[in-house]
């Protein structure tokens, strides 16, 4: 549910997703930086320090931590801390693996039911920013875990919802791609060239995290965008199967 819009990327307000005085949650649009880097261009980081200095009317310095990242071209929920007690705990959550999520994917062609965790190895070449992908473990690869649902086909593209078991760079890019099913428009992991510039169909749909302070059992939903290549999907049964994928995780720590 949106509780209102803060912070402005270029000029259009970010919703808000969820905000107290431990947490902020908004919905990241494609193309923004989670954190700043060389180039100097928007991050997520500094735009929400901004928003804060402004909406609270506060002099100096605002904190805002990075809890987990989204890659550029990836848009959707996006959790950060508004003190550093919440950025600690929340850092504890996903390295105990209860900080939980969901995406959805479009993706070439129609994947095969996936009853048991997608297993890889990755390895990064920094160089090159890209992902190798093993299928038995090499020097300097991590063990890479995800289950996956296909919501819907259509047009030789599918609708799958993601829940990442560990949190590796280009994890579900790589693992995709792996496995035969590019995501549509990803063409650094194999899918075919398209006309024009065209956003990673990749959204971050759910987070689900105990509130730092409360251990209240938070989801925060991004809802899947109205636009293209997202709105042929739009009356697809997506939620349930993200709100699936939720429960499964939720089964396996009882």
């Amino acid at each position: 549910m949106l509780t209102g819009y803060g912070v402005t990327s270029g000029s259009q307000p970010l919703p808000i997703l969820y905000e107290d005085n431990h947490l902020l949650a908004v919905i990241k649009p494609p193309g923004i930086l989670s954190q700043a880097d060389q180039t100097g261009e928007p991050d997520m980081v500094n735009l929400l320090k901004e928003d804060l200095k402004f909406r609270y009317r506060k002099p100096g310095n605002v904190f805002v931590g990075l809890v987990h990242r989204l890659d550029r071209p990836v848009g959707g929920a996006m959790l950060f801390a508004k003190t550093s007690k919440a950025a600690g705990r929340l850092s504890d959550s996903v390295r105990t693996r209860s900080f939980d999520k969901v995406y959805f994917a479009i993706v070439h062609g129609m994947p095969a039911p996936c009853a048991e965790p997608l297993r890889h190895y990755l390895r990064k070449d920094a160089g090159r920013n890209l992902v190798t992908v093993h299928d038995h473990p090499v020097p300097d690869a991590k063990e890479a875990l995800l289950y996956y649902e296909v919501v819907a086909s259509a047009r030789h593209t599918s609708l799958v919802a993601v829940r990442l078991l560990t949190g590796r760079p280009h994890q579900i890019r790589a693992q995709m791609s792996a496995i035969g099913h590019p995501l549509l428009f990803d063409r650094k992991y194999g899918a075919p060239a398209a006309e024009g510039a065209r956003d990673l169909a990749l959204w971050s749909a759910a987070i689900s995290v105990p509130h730092p302070v409360t251990k209240e059992q938070l989801i925060l939903q991004a809802p899947l965008p109205a636009a293209e290549p997202w709105r042929q999907w739009q009356d697809s049964p997506h939620e349930e199967a993200m709100f699936r994928l939720l429960g499964a995780r939720a089964k396996e720590k009882q």
